[in-house]
């Protein structure tokens, strides 16, 4: 990878924390008194019901729906994903190269971890205002793009044709729904996957129990506590050597 590339790849989870957190100040409507600080999920509630499509009951409730749904789908994308890629290899800061992982959500897709993110974005957006909603959306869709980019021409240099030839049978970000190449072999570790996923997964909960409080601000803690816990589960996670610093 080149050096800007792999400078963003290594603090790529750092970078992602930064998105969310404008996404929710929206610093720049502070300039633009006009613009509304209701979230998300209020404004599209209510463009629902204008529209006479739902009330504004049932669309608050649609909205929330959508959001849990796209939320545990990442989780439960990523963790289909990690459980096959490897915890420390997902989280790690370098990419690894050692052999071709076809297996799991890889038959399927080239670029599962970066999908669910892009899902997991688009639900979390709901709780941010408008601007910001707009901003962590496309900016998470554009850098995830970017860094999926970098990550293929790194391993079509280091695994050749191969690679290629996977990339051939298996499409970038939209699935297959019959997967065309044989598994690599590898085993799942489930356990460690969960955990390392647990960040995603306390969101989709938060949303599918605290929800129905209908309270934006309480969903927020929600994602707070659930990356506080993430923090702590990885630093109690053991390491294995490869990646031992």
């Amino acid at each position: 990878m080149e050096d800007r590339a792999a400078y963003a790849f290594r603090f790529r989870f750092p970078i992602h924390v930064v998105i969310f957190t404008l996404g929710f100040a929206a610093p720049w409507d502070r300039m633009m008194p006009s613009v509304t600080n209701l979230s998300t999920w209020l404004v599209l509630a209510a463009a629902i019901a204008r529209q006479e499509w739902l009330s504004f009951t049932a669309a608050t409730v649609a909205v929330l729906v959508a959001a849990t749904v796209l939320a545990t789908i990442a989780a439960g994308l990523r963790t289909w994903a990690t459980a096959w890629m490897g915890h420390w290899v997902v989280g790690g800061g370098a990419l690894v190269a050692d052999r071709l992982v076809a297996d799991g959500p890889y038959r399927r897709m080239r670029n599962p971890l970066y999908v669910g993110v892009v899902l997991h974005t688009v639900a979390l957006s709901i709780l941010m205002p408008p601007t910001g909603a707009v901003f962590a959306i496309l900016t998470t869709g554009l850098f995830d793009l970017w860094l999926a980019k970098a990550e293929e021409r790194f391993l079509q240099t280091n695994l050749g044709e191969s690679y290629r030839e996977y990339q051939r049978a298996v499409p970038a970000v939209v699935p297959r729904l019959r997967a065309t190449v044989r598994p690599s072999g590898r085993t799942p570790r489930w356990g460690q996957s969960a955990l390392g996923e647990i960040y995603f997964w306390g969101v989709a909960i938060s949303f599918a129990t605290l929800g129905w409080k209908y309270n934006a601000f309480l969903l927020q803690r929600g994602v707070l506590v659930s990356f506080g816990g993430a923090l702590v589960v990885r630093a109690l996670l053991p390491k294995p050597r490869s990646v031992a610093r």
